[in-house]
């Protein structure tokens, strides 16, 4: 009997895990999306191109949504179960609610592995790909998309016009207006310009016979060239490699050599939440039985809610905790773990208040 229930119960669970990830990705992908549309409309995006960018993003975003499908399925599951009186027919079967609970614990440390791989491995690759591959359209498909005699903003802190184009994609007459660095604008003007991918995977421009006028103050310098070679940055984020996109022991690297604090900080603080969103799971493997019983018969739209507050709550505990260190008032060792300890504490509490009954 022991052992057709388990198979059942993980089943379901399984079943109930895949919808919420898939679910809760597609949710939280939109808001990535959003971020990149004006650079990806910009160059005349196509589907396969917008399809392997999605593709891309769903590792960075399994970190958070493991844990929580993890959750949400337990809460459906054990909920249903709880609401048919299952759990009481196992109870008076001779089950204690640890083996009630060992299909939660199978599917979470099955989830805390995977949370692993991800989080060490997988997501810092899928980061670096979604960077070359915006990277690759913007050199291949930019100038398609640039319109003659338009403004053009697709680079971060840059205005593009030019006056035409060549059939081998090269630029005529080209003027950009550089104000990256705000104190400093420039001005440039050259009658050819052609994109390029360079080896640090930034998108850049070649320029030929022009002039710079730089302006700094009430000082303005002008300066003639036969080639100038540029960087453009993109609007999706910095030159430097994102924090995303390193591996753990790259970010206690760059975290050792980090000139300023606030680097310093940032960097370990990725590194705690590397290892502690996946240690949630293990968290859950205790806290999402007892959790499931208490949501009683308020149905799987009740067990769904709850989940939703529980994992908000969590989170922004993590963040304001977060923006604790980053104000120096607590240290990362401290201050990045504060939410899986309270997490901890309850789950222990909820489980054994429960297994005693």
């Amino acid at each position: 009997m022991f052992k057709v229930f388990y198979l059942a119960a993980l089943k379901e669970l399984g079943a109930a895990f895949l919808l919420s990830l898939g679910f809760l990705n597609a949710i939280l992908m939109m808001e990535h999306l959003l971020k990149m549309s004006r650079t990806l409309s910009g160059i005349g995006a196509s589907l396969p191109d917008m399809a392997a960018i999605i593709f891309y993003i769903q590792p960075q975003l399994f970190l958070i949504t493991i844990p929580m499908s993890l959750l949400l399925s337990v809460l459906l599951v054990y909920g249903r179960m709880n609401m048919d009186n299952e759990i009481v027919v196992l109870r008076m079967s001779g089950m204690d609610f640890r083996k009630i609970s060992l299909p939660v614990l199978i599917l979470g440390v099955t989830c805390f592995f995977l949370s692993i791989v991800v989080s060490f491995s997988i997501a810092p690759k899928s980061s670096l790909h979604v960077k070359e591959k915006i990277t690759h359209m913007i050199a291949t498909r930019a100038s398609h998309a640039i319109e003659e005699g338009t403004f053009n903003t697709t680079f971060k802190d840059i205005v593009l016009l030019v006056k035409g184009k060549k059939p081998d994609n090269a630029l005529e007459g080209v003027f950009i207006y550089d104000y990256r660095v705000k104190a400093e604008p420039k001005i440039l003007m050259a009658k050819e310009g052609r994109l390029f991918i360079a080896d640090s995977l930034e998108a850049g421009m070649v320029m030929k016979n022009g002039y710079i006028n730089l302006s700094k103050g009430k000082t303005i310098t002008e300066l003639f060239f036969d080639t100038y070679n540029m960087t453009l940055n993109l609007n999706t984020g910095s030159r430097r490699p994102h924090k995303s996109e390193l591996t753990p022991l790259e970010l206690i690297a760059a975290a050792q050599v980090a000139e300023r604090e606030k680097d310093r900080i940032a960097f370990y603080l990725e590194l705690h939440r590397r290892v502690s969103l996946p240690f949630v799971c293990l968290l859950l493997i205790l806290f999402g039985p007892p959790l499931a019983l208490i949501a009683g018969k308020s149905g799987r739209l009740g067990g769904l809610a709850l989940g939703l507050v529980v994992f908000t709550s969590y989170y922004m505990l993590l963040i304001y905790c977060e923006n604790l260190v980053k104000a120096e008032k607590l240290s990362h060792y401290v201050g990045a773990w504060i939410p899986s300890v309270v997490l901890g504490i309850m789950a222990v509490i909820l489980f054994r208040k429960e297994y005693t009954r």
